[in-house]
């Protein structure tokens, strides 16, 4: 029988399930005594769990990166939903299925990158479009293209995000050049295209998303660099300003030297590449916490850090209300010629105005100024 996926667990009812460790901490009770505080994860999402008693005899048996199966039940904890764990074993590569674990494009890669080639084949630049070919054509590299994430967390983070965030920046690119009639389609596409190259290197997405090593040390921008200048080594004809023309599209895609770019953006293709790098990236990180926030009730979701704001889910927002009975109306039928409602009761008299005893001092003072009147 398959696991049950994290987005389907029911709150208030025991379950087993199979899932993925993204991290483990063993803590420690008021007692001293252990206990684990995990997050736990399948393709449709990710769960925290704890595990509070039996802890010792587990919990070097696992650790992040690998598979669990455990038995618990999910409650609702701080409008979050929370797996309390009564029982955990780790689990054997060769009992899980990685599809099920790795949050993955809902497009096909192969499709994906077929369609990626055709947009190419389309350029009438042929040293862009040779240039392209270049790394289209390179297998290994066209192999880590088609997995690889757009992001570790923010935007388009799973398999096949890279792929499918450039083209979808592709079709903005197409219809903004439309619109922009000085704009030059073939090097816009192709910034679009090697303006995230490097992720390929910067993240390991073999299990979980990580940084590796490079990718700590350098990050994408240096290692995407480092890759074109492989492949513009093999072009010796290639012009040299469009070559640098290019670099600078990579080196200044963030837009903002503090948000990572040496340089900012300076001639049109490239400034509008940022623009539309930001836009793609922010709309599909709306969409991402929306699916992700298990907040159980309310409109709002949880401060979402990459955002800097909490977002309002629309859907739940718009549900009509639970409308109040309506007030009975006086029918015709009634009399109409009823008596006149007796006049409100007089108000009680007011009590005689008194006026306040003088104290000792005052009668002092007023017996001092009489004389003088």
């Amino acid at each position: 029988m398959k696991s049950p996926l994290v987005g389907t667990l029911p709150v208030n009812e025991p379950v087993t399930v199979q899932l993925l460790v993204l991290s483990k901490e063993i803590r420690q009770k008021k007692t001293g005594e252990p206990y684990l505080s995990l997050h736990l994860a399948d393709r449709t999402g990710e769960i925290e769990a704890k595990m509070w008693d039996n802890v010792t005899e587990v919990m070097d048996t696992f650790d992040r990166d690998q598979f669990v199966k455990v038995k618990g039940i999910v409650q609702v904890y701080q409008n979050r939903s929370q797996l309390t764990i009564h029982k955990l074993r780790k689990l054997e590569e060769h009992e899980v299925d990685f599809a099920d674990y790795f949050p993955s494009s809902e497009r096909d890669p192969e499709e994906m990158f077929t369609e990626l080639r055709s947009i190419v084949n389309g350029f009438s630049n042929k040293h862009l479009q040779a240039l392209l070919n270049s790394v289209l054509d390179d297998a290994p590299l066209a192999a880590m293209f088609k997995m690889a994430p757009a992001a570790k967390t923010i935007h388009h983070a799973y398999r096949g995000g890279l792929l499918e965030h450039v083209l979808s920046l592709c079709a903005l690119a197409r219809m903004t050049a439309a619109h922009y009639k000085t704009i030059d389609l073939d090097l816009l596409l192709t910034g679009v295209i090697l303006h995230d190259i490097g992720k390929v290197e910067e993240l390991s997405y073999a299990r979980g998303f990580s940084y590796s090593a490079d990718g700590q040390l350098l990050g994408h921008i240096i290692l995407g660099l480092r890759l074109m200048h492989a492949k513009f080594q093999k072009l010796p004809d290639f012009p040299a300003k469009l070559r640098t023309l290019i670099e600078h599209m990579i080196v200044s895609h963030h837009g903002e030297l503090e948000f990572g770019s040496p340089k900012v953006p300076i001639f049109a293709e490239a400034v509008l590449l940022h623009h539309l790098d930001n836009m793609d990236s922010k709309m599909d990180a709306v969409r991402g916490a929306l699916q992700r926030d298990r907040s159980v009730e309310g409109e709002f979701t949880g401060w979402i850090a990459p955002l800097e704001r909490v977002l309002l889910k629309k859907d739940r927002y718009l549900e009509e209300a639970p409308t109040a009975a309506p007030v009975a109306a006086v029918t015709k039928s009634e009399p109409e010629n009823r008596l006149p409602a007796p006049p409100p009761p007089p108000a009680p008299p007011k009590p005689a105005y008194k006026p306040p005893q003088n104290s000792l001092f005052a009668e002092k003072l007023q017996a001092v100024l009489e004389p003088q009147k």
